[in-house]
């Protein structure tokens, strides 16, 4: 490989993720802010805001270095978008809000060069949320503190126990980072095996 994989994201998480492919990679801060746009949909949502993050790595116009940015939507059945929820009280109600319900998590993907978009994609996986007490989602909130995730849901930690049924290809996808998409492209464009 020639290229450098540069990670446009200053999560932890994506870094462990990406970290699983056993390529080298860089990590950059994305300068980028995130605006809504009416009517679009999650998968729309997703592939534009990780278009935006990737789009912000300023790169040399000799440079091979590609790009990876990312970005994962929540949402529920009726179109309702679930954010981050920054604190306990807001992610007490998204979880309220989703118990016993299905919840897709969609998570786009851009790969570029310092000269073009080479891939922009998303993939979907849902979830249903076991029917969820006061109590239950109390105690998860206090032991895992999930407010820097969409839709309140830490599911590489205790809000695993918070799932009743899956559907996906990629439960990697549910963390944050589609692994099997992904690695379709970089498998592509030569940067994988």
């Amino acid at each position: 490989m020639s290229e450098n994989l540069i990670l446009a994201s200053t999560s932890a998480y994506r870094v462990k993720l990406l970290a699983q492919l056993g390529i080298p990679f860089e990590q950059a801060a994305p300068d980028y802010t995130e605006i809504t746009v009416a009517n679009e949909s999650p998968e729309q949502r997703s592939r534009r805001l990780a278009e935006g993050k990737a789009g912000s790595i300023n790169l040399s116009v000799q440079s091979d270095d590609i790009i990876l940015g990312s970005d994962q939507v929540a949402h529920m059945a009726d179109g309702t978008l679930l954010h981050k929820p920054g604190g306990f009280d807001a992610a007490r109600e998204q979880l309220l809000r989703c118990s016993g319900q299905w919840v897709s998590f969609t998570t786009g993907i851009c790969l570029r060069s310092h000269s073009d978009t080479m891939v922009v994609d998303s993939e979907t996986f849902r979830i249903r949320f076991r029917p969820l007490t006061e109590t239950i989602i109390e105690s998860y909130l206090r032991r895992d503190q999930p407010y820097d995730c969409a839709g309140s849901l830490k599911a590489e930690g205790l809000g695993i126990t918070l799932i009743g049924e899956t559907d996906g290809r990629d439960i990697n996808t549910l963390y944050g980072l589609p692994l099997m998409l992904l690695s379709d492209y970089l498998i592509n464009l030569n940067i994988l095996l």
